[in-house]
């Protein structure tokens, strides 16, 4: 019983309902977008490492005025911020460990929200979410974010090809949602870590911590914690706002958190990630892996 009521709210933080998600398990054998034997299902496989990651992805995104813009004017998380982190948990789940059509479904899904959100930002700029340069800049913070918090938590010895090859496969997702390459920074999405690198970067001029920006990381910092053990969510804040990096921290007006800072945030969360992988070891990833046989 103890054991179960621990696995329900390590799954309600994980943005679920605190049930095994069992529509992964169909169809038998279909491998969905990505299948076992990607970098894709091992990187997003653990949660303690998302979850830092899925983070700090947001506070990058928080930093593009257009990109912040369309999140600010049609969405509801000022007043449901764990609704949106859900949804966007189920959205990674979906495309990478969901069968085919249920992959394709999260995908068209996006698609359709997408071409409804359209405005104007307080400056005049005119943005809308399927421009090419907006959808890269939150498929490139997530997957920076995801694969840097992966190596620092599960995998510090990950071969540079796998970490490019981990890039190349997820380049499948913004191609689906309609991204026009020759748009983009270098005309091309990242299939190289190190063209990730210089695509963040590229980014840089269009990037400003403003009032609005601000907003987001309060909004973080002080997100009711539901159902998480005591301490644990902010934990994660802590652990993904010091692992952002090092050119963010001069526009976010902070000091570069020092190595004995960093070092200690990712013990905290190493000693807790066993615990939380036990508690999530039949969840989306364990399912999938079961309807591949």
């Amino acid at each position: 019983m103890l054991r179960e009521a621990l696995r329900r709210r390590v799954r309600i933080v994980a943005g679920g309902d605190g049930r095994a998600p069992l529509q992964y398990l169909q169809p038998p054998g279909d491998p969905g977008l990505f299948g076992p034997d990607s970098q894709t299902w091992r990187v997003h496989a653990d949660f303690p490492s998302m979850m830092v990651g899925g983070i700090g992805a947001l506070m990058l995104q928080a930093l593009h005025p257009l990109a912040l813009a369309g999140v600010w004017d049609h969405s509801s998380f000022r007043q449901d911020l764990r609704g949106r982190l859900a949804r966007t948990a189920r959205f990674i789940a979906e495309t990478s460990y969901g069968s085919s059509a249920m992959a394709e479904q999260a995908l068209a899904r996006v698609r359709a929200i997408h071409e409804q959100v359209r405005g104007r930002h307080p400056d005049g700029r005119e943005y809308r979410a399927d421009d090419p340069r907006l959808l890269y800049w939150v498929h490139l913070s997530e997957t920076w974010s995801f694969l840097h918090a992966h190596r620092v938590f599960v995998d510090p010895g990950m071969p540079l090809e796998g970490r490019d090859r981990y890039f190349e496969e997820m380049a499948r997702i913004p191609l689906a949602l309609g991204c026009v390459e020759q748009a983009l920074p270098h005309a091309r999405i990242a299939r190289s870590e190190r063209q990730a690198r210089e695509d963040l970067l590229a980014y840089r001029d269009e990037l400003d911590y403003s009032e609005r920006s601000r907003f987001v990381l309060d909004l973080l910092r002080t997100m009711p914690a539901a159902d998480a053990p005591g301490g644990l969510q902010q934990l994660f804040v802590q652990a993904a706002l010091h692992e952002l990096p090092d050119w963010a921290y001069p526009m976010l007006r902070m000091p570069t958190p020092s190595p004995m800072r960093r070092e200690a945030l990712r013990a905290s969360i190493r000693v807790l990630a066993q615990p939380l992988r036990w508690a999530l070891r039949d969840g989306v990833a364990a399912h999938a892996r079961r309807r591949m046989g």
